[in-house]
């Protein structure tokens, strides 16, 4: 069978005629020298269609002066299409990632001409789609006319990537170097993001994330983890250092042990470098690393995922700015609901709490007019901003409008609160977002292990926390009841569970001591300071679940809660209770506070603080 001959790109490309549909292939491997030199046939070429992925480099197409001859049609809308997009010289086809080869394959995104970039051929004649498989390999299998420029530079990578030669037309030598992704800076709210998303990923969890400031401070977070693994749409420098070091290894994979999934990837020439013909990784088309079956064959599937705007019932926009294009679909949603039906598996949406220097909040009562809800927020696990964790899954709407606004910035809260009344969202007397006050205290954010091996997180309740208090509440004895509150109760109002969760960490704190199983989590202790009427001094009240008297929670709670109260500046912190309290008798004096008798039944439990 007689091979493809070798061609000039001006030569090549004049094989593309007026009304043909052109692929252009993705990422940092987009063959720049067949699109310019096809931009330059734009006075000979009318209805031209170009359609691609996010791609890296030039988009002349797109110029409005080439409008006559080339009409861009976006799978996924790039910073050099989004403004022909944006103003009608450009198409967008919304999509899920893993359908898109499918697409190609039928016909409903025909192509006639499909312009790639390869490596140089093996041995036995065989190119190497390179840092790019996703959508390209089903491209190449459909067009009528495969043009591929051959670039020396461009790695061999393992998996699903090679081209025979039988399958290409025409070849043009192009040796240039490969589009290159920058890092971004340092950003301290992706660093936080990154830190929160990090406390969610377990040890042995098999990760999705995309490109940008965030992910690659997800992943620097990741430090200190063991034997996670990689199933990725995507992935750029900052999985090297992980790999160096053997945090990601794919040790506990449950599908392809050991190997970095990906199907295309977008950094630095170390990148390039190291993916070269290097078994540890495995690039694969998008219709099946994007399959959401096959993203829940892998065991912990953990997808982080970013977003523009999440509003107050968790309905997640991506791709658009009110009615204006910015993005796409991409993979979200498909490993969102892949790592959904994973044994053990979550997904992060993660994002800034705020846009366009601090003056919109990501956190919106609504989404803005025209945006389109891209997950759904049946589909939403956990929403991460950098000031912290907002758990939806089996949430009410109260409940999710509750945990996004305490993930939304201080100065957005008590606006966000009122927006949430007057949608019926939270209670009429939905008690107000404290004005003041110190930021969500991640320091007494800890694990305690009991000595049977039960595993315990402990940290600063929360509004959205009102149902676990109130289950605990209800758990508790009658003794319980009465050493806590003094007297028998039959039950806690309203407007005292808000107030016992909405807190200022400053004026008034609370610790809860939580026990997960799986992804619920039951409240089984609670410890509270509340300032008095003189400033440095402070009432404490701690509650314990019956079945967890005398391990050890009490006194260990009491001493996280006193340190803060130190932070704080707080003088002094007292607690009575009756002196038949067991539970309170050896907490007072594991703690090292000055037992004062009130009388023959009360006691108070004094600790001061020296300065």
């Amino acid at each position: 069978m007689r091979g493809p001959r070798y061609a000039t790109a001006a030569q090549a490309v004049s094989r593309v005629r007026s009304g043909q549909h052109i692929f252009v292939g993705s990422g940092c491997a987009e063959p720049e020298i067949l699109v310019r030199a096809l931009a330059a046939r734009a006075g000979e070429l009318h209805d031209v269609e170009i359609l691609h992925l996010l791609t890296a480099g030039a988009a002349p197409y797109a110029d409005p002066a080439m409008q006559e001859s080339f009409r861009h049609n976006a799978l996924f809308i790039g910073s050099n299409v989004r403004s022909a997009v944006g103003a009608g010289a450009a198409d967008y086809t919304p999509c899920f990632l893993h359908e898109v080869p499918g697409l190609l394959r039928s016909g409903r995104l025909p192509v006639d001409v499909a312009l790639i970039q390869v490596s140089s051929p093996d041995a036995r004649g065989r190119f190497s789609l390179g840092i790019s498989v996703d959508v390209i390999l089903a491209a190449v299998e459909s067009a009528r006319f495969v043009i591929a420029q051959v670039n020396p530079r461009m790695p061999r990578t393992r998996g699903d990537t090679l081209i025979a030669r039988e399958d290409l037309d025409i070849l043009v030598e192009g040796e240039v170097p490969l589009l290159e992704l920058q890092a971004r800076g340092d950003c301290p709210e992706a660093a936080a993001i990154g830190r929160h998303c990090a406390s969610l990923i377990e040890d042995g969890a098999t990760l999705q994330m995309g490109i940008g400031a965030i992910p690659d401070a997800v992943l620097s977070s990741l430090v200190g983890k063991n034997d996670l693994g990689v199933h990725t749409e995507m992935f750029s420098d900052g999985l090297l250092s992980l790999l160096e070091n053997g945090v990601v290894n794919g040790r506990r994979k449950t599908l392809h042990r050991g190997k970095v999934v990906a199907s295309f990837c977008m950094g630095s020439r170390r990148l390039y470098e190291a993916v070269d013909d290097d078994a540890r990784f495995e690039f694969r088309p998008t219709d099946y690393v994007n399959d959401p079956f096959v993203v829940a064959r892998n065991e912990r599937m953990t997808a982080v995922n970013s977003a523009l705007q999440v509003d107050l019932t968790g309905q997640v926009c991506a791709d658009s700015i009110g009615p204006r294009f910015y993005s796409g679909f991409g993979g979200q949603v498909d490993f969102i609901r892949g790592a959904a039906r994973s044994v053990g598996g979550r997904s992060i949406i993660a994002l800034p709490s705020t846009a366009k220097g601090g003056t919109i909040s990501r956190i919106a009562e609504t989404l803005a007019p025209g945006s389109g809800v891209v997950t759904t927020r049946a589909d939403v696990d956990c929403v991460v901003t950098e000031w912290g964790i907002a758990s939806l899954k089996g949430r009410t709407v109260r409940e999710r409008a509750l945990a996004l606004i305490a993930v939304a910035h201080p100065r957005f809260r008590s606006a966000l609160l009122d927006g949430a009344r007057r949608l019926g969202f939270v209670y009429p007397d939905q008690r107000p977002w404290p004005k003041e006050g110190r930021p969500y205290p991640t320091e007494c954010e800890t694990r305690l292990v009991l000595s049977d091996g039960t595993a315990l997180e402990v940290r600063p309740l929360k509004p959205s926390d009102e149902r676990a208090l109130r289950d605990l509440f209800y758990s508790h004895s009658e003794s319980t009841l009465i050493a806590r509150y003094g007297r028998k109760i039959r039950c806690l109002t309203r407007a005292q569970l808000q107030d016992f969760v909405t807190l200022d960490y400053d004026r008034r704190m609370a610790l809860g001591a939580f026990e997960r199983r799986g992804r619920v989590a039951r409240l089984l202790a609670v410890a509270r300071w509340q300032r008095t009427s003189a400033a440095q001094e402070a009432g404490a009240a701690f509650a314990v679940h019956d079945d967890y008297h005398g391990r050890g929670i009490g006194s260990f709670m009491a001493r996280l809660l006193l340190r803060h109260a130190r932070r704080c500046g707080l003088d002094r912190l007292s607690a009575e209770y009756e002196g038949a309290n067991v539970g309170m008798n050896g907490l007072a004096r594991a703690t090292g506070a000055r037992v004062v008798h009130l009388n023959a039944a009360r006691r108070r439990a004094v600790w001061e603080f020296t300065r």
